[in-house]
């Protein structure tokens, strides 16, 4: 029998994508609709298979190893897995400095 996970969204991966589907809907709010409803489908699919995303890159060379991802070209979905839980901390538009924004986030915790 399968594990079951529990998909809990940060604050900060909140506003993340708050962030993201307003500035979507500016331009075409159907498009933010849609956009919204496939993140929020691919994330909460973790709860069955939290360890389908690979370890973060730009983590990784740095010997961090904690996070993971999915990926919705351009938005990458960071999370991390936990005993019974699996909390997903950004939701990031990869044409920006991604690896700044992962350092400055999560090694200073």
């Amino acid at each position: 029998m399968n594990k079951k996970y529990q998909v809990t969204w940060a604050a900060v991966a909140q506003h993340d994508l708050k962030q993201i589907i307003e500035y979507i809907a500016i331009d075409s709010p159907g498009n933010a609709s849609r956009i919204l409803k496939r993140i929020k489908q691919k994330a909460s699919g973790l709860y069955a298979m939290p360890d389908r995303g690979k370890i973060v890159p730009e983590l990784r060379d740095q010997g961090i190893h904690t996070y993971r991802e999915l990926i919705i070209a351009p938005w990458r979905i960071i999370y991390r897995i936990s005993d019974t839980a699996v909390f997903v901390l950004s939701v990031i538009d990869s044409r920006r400095n991604v690896e700044d924004i992962l350092l400055d986030r999560f090694v200073k915790y």
